[in-house]
């Protein structure tokens, strides 16, 4: 069974939210958020990328960057950007991209849960960005990044979601930059929170989507926390962190596609041949750029020319939920064999390109210092939850979901 817990959120005033909602810290650099905030007081950039505040040539994991995250907060609620509601609450938080929508639940989630597997990993997780979000949770006392998760959906519940949002009145409603509707309902209603308390106790799993890092870094201070209070009775807020949950048919996940910078000293000719092995290839000949429409097929990108690749039968496990991940089939094939690129979270010689720059970006990528670039059919999230069920874990860079949550909707603080 699940836990779901209400809080009492730190949110904006209602007529700064679409001031202070901001991309996710990891879909950019430093560079890019200081021209995001320039002119900006109000972004949650602030905090979540705090180093804006600082001089350039600071190091990114600097005490002073998580010092900067916790007095940018803490000043922000001193001065009225956040208030904080006076009763336990749920919210909603509905996304429309390009006329297709996505509803969430807001509330925060059990670090017990996660510790039982009751909240299901798909990703290995990096010891140093662990420790960079560790570090923010600490020093800022907040979830300040909510946690995307995912489960098979309960009829009941979106019922009682949807009927909530059509009786009641939004808190915020605005359009961010990229031209996706952001629309917030705050849950009051004690019996409707009861009830969602209750049904989502009989939601067997919770399956992390997106933000494995930002999770184990909020258990991990969870952690630090009981030992810190070796008194506590498991009801404290630092027993729980900040999660949006949406069921599973609400979710979009994009192709996420890769760019190589060399054929490791193979000619084209050479290695479209070493390919046959274990491909049908036949040159593209339509308009622009490939797009898979099936699994198990890739485009590719090479001397100007784009190619069809399907994977033979044989030539990867179907039986395993990773081993016929296309995304498994394009390392264990290409990527390592021919490529040598053995470990694609370290390798330099390779980069991932999100599905929302589109394919032109791989044939941009390829004219400017790449050599070649694949596109790929998107990871389902039916992939994705039978991973986790068999404790398996995807190959890195495998899901790009849009749209993205927006940073600083909601600040769950520790205490």
């Amino acid at each position: 069974m699940a836990v779901l817990k209400p809080f009492k959120a730190h949110r904006p005033a209602p007529d700064l939210a679409d001031k202070v909602a901001a991309l996710p810290y990891d879909v950019m650099n430093s560079q890019e958020a200081r021209e995001v905030v320039k002119g900006n007081p109000y972004s949650f950039l602030h905090v979540d990328k705090s180093e804006v505040d600082l001089p350039e040539d600071i190091d990114i994991h600097d005490e002073k960057v998580y010092e900067k995250a916790r007095d940018n907060l803490y000043q922000m609620i001193k001065d009225g950007v956040f208030i904080q509601d006076n009763e336990d609450s749920f919210y909603i938080y509905k996304q429309v991209m390009n006329g297709r929508p996505q509803v969430g639940l807001v509330g925060t989630t059990s670090i017990d849960d996660y510790l039982k597997d009751v909240i299901k990993k798909h990703e290995f997780t990096r010891a140093d960005k662990e420790e960079d979000r560790i570090n923010h949770v600490d020093y800022t006392n907040a979830n300040t990044g909510p946690i995307f998760l995912t489960y098979r959906k309960k009829e009941e519940i979106s019922d009682l979601i949807n009927g909530w949002m059509k009786e009641n009145d939004p808190i915020y409603d605005f359009t961010s930059d990229d031209e996706i509707t952001h629309t917030i309902w705050k849950i009051h209603d004690r019996s409707i929170i009861e009830k969602l308390v209750s049904m989502f106790a009989s939601v067997d799993y919770l399956y992390i989507a997106d933000g494995h890092h930002r999770t184990a870094s909020a258990v991990k201070v969870g952690l630090k926390r009981r030992e810190q209070f070796p008194d506590y009775d498991g009801t404290e807020e630092f027993n729980f962190f900040l999660s949006v949950l949406f069921p599973d048919e609400d979710l979009y996940i994009m192709d996420y596609n890769r760019v190589v910078r060399d054929l490791n000293e193979y000619s084209t000719a050479e290695f479209i041949e070493l390919l046959k092995e274990n491909f049908d290839v036949e040159q593209y000949t339509g308009e622009g750029q490939y797009k898979p429409t099936q699994k198990h097929s890739f485009g590719m990108f090479l001397d100007d020319n784009w190619y069809i690749l399907k994977a033979k039968e044989g030539s990867f496990d179907k039986d395993s939920p990773v081993d016929r991940l296309d995304v498994s089939i394009l390392q264990k094939n290409v990527l390592t064999p021919l490529l040598g690129i053995m470990d694609p979270r370290v390798d330099s010689r390779i980069d991932f390109v999100g599905g929302i720059r589109g394919l032109a970006e791989l044939e941009e990528r390829v004219l400017n210092g790449m050599r070649i670039a694949f596109s790929m059919y998107p990871t389902s999230i039916d992939d994705l939850m039978a991973i986790a069920d068999a404790g398996e874990v995807m190959p890195p860079k495998s899901t790009w979901f849009e749209p993205k949550l927006r940073s600083g909707l909601f600040v769950h603080t520790l205490d």
